[in-house]
């Protein structure tokens, strides 16, 4: 079942699946649906909930997996991949296609408040607490605390949004965290 709220703007070149297993997907108030956003539901029967003033720019797979609960007023940014669902593959005498999926580590939840740069990947049982921040490129697959700003892959805290506390984080010649 698919319900979009009134004042949602979904682009006519999004696509949105709706399910054959009974998954709910519900976009809501003020959510912005850039154009060529998938979403599909696959890999289990869990929900997508996608709150208000949210906005998920262009092409954005979110699978329906395990489930997807995004909180209100969080921004995604383009080519950022959302699967709450993980292929089975460990017997080897069995293709991985008829191997179905992995029990669920909770689905995805992202709270309000949270920025999810370009290119990132969250996989399943990855929660961005409130106000956190998920950098270009990054791969999510925790946890990660309140207000966090989170780079790498996988993803690991690097420091904190507006407190100026800063986390140690090995640092290379091609990788610099510059600190405000």
């Amino acid at each position: 079942m698919i319900k979009i709220d009134d004042s949602a703007r979904v682009s006519a070149l999004a696509d949105i699946e709706d399910s054959v297993r009974g998954s709910l997907i519900e976009i809501g108030p003020e959510t912005s649906i850039d154009s060529f956003v998938k979403i599909k539901p696959a890999g289990g029967t869990g929900d997508v909930r996608i709150g208000a003033r949210v906005a998920i720019n262009s092409c954005v797979v979110i699978y329906s997996g395990n489930g997807v609960a995004i909180g209100d007023n969080v921004a995604i940014a383009a080519n950022t991949t959302i699967a709450p669902t993980n292929h089975e593959y460990r017997e080897r005498d069995k293709p991985i296609a008829a191997q179905r999926f992995m029990a669920s580590k909770g689905g995805v939840i992202i709270e309000e408040d949270v920025w999810i740069g370009a290119n990132c990947v969250l996989l399943d049982g990855t929660i961005l607490r409130k106000g956190a921040v998920l950098g270009a490129g990054s791969l999510a697959n925790r946890e990660y605390p309140p207000y966090s700003i989170n780079i790498g892959s996988p993803a690991k805290t690097v420091r904190y949004r507006g407190a100026g506390e800063t986390v140690d984080f090995p640092q290379s010649s091609d990788a610099v965290l510059r600190r405000r």
